[in-house]
């Protein structure tokens, strides 16, 4: 399909209207997105058979001192995850910090079970070992 013969015009005069907040067919938005929905055209016209469109519009919109809604919405998601990674890390710190001391605690608790069993395993211990529960049997339905 080829493009239609105004295109280019099509998007030069809606790269106006959105640039003087006058949008007809979209939000507004300082996006390609925006910019194809206002000029009436698909989005692949701007990003694969006008490129130089689609760059002369972002140099625009940087020229008026604005940055791009793409650009923003990207820099608030970067901002959320760096927090959420920094939130990952300090959990992952914590986390490293509690299997240390469950280790140690596991250790502690196996040493003390082997001096146990060398008590228990001499001649005259002077531990006993005590009786095992019986344990408790499962109790079924009766249907």
């Amino acid at each position: 399909m080829s493009p239609a013969p105004d295109e280019r015009d099509r998007i030069r005069a809606a790269m106006d209207r959105i640039l003087a907040d006058t949008p007809e067919h979209s939000n507004g938005a300082l996006t390609i997105v925006a910019l194809a929905q206002e000029a009436q055209v698909p989005r692949n016209a701007l990003t694969q058979r006008h490129l130089d469109l689609k760059n002369e519009f972002y140099e625009k919109v940087r020229a008026r001192g604005a940055t791009p809604d793409s650009e923003k919405r990207l820099r608030r998601q970067v901002t959320k995850l760096k927090e959420l990674r920094a939130a990952d890390a300090e959990e992952l710190a914590g986390l490293r910090a509690d299997v240390e001391a469950l280790v140690g605690a596991l250790h502690q608790v196996q040493m003390e079970n082997r001096q146990l069993r060398q008590r228990l395993a001499a001649p005259d211990p002077a531990v006993r070992s005590l009786p095992t529960q019986p344990r408790p049997r499962a109790v079924r339905s009766r249907s």
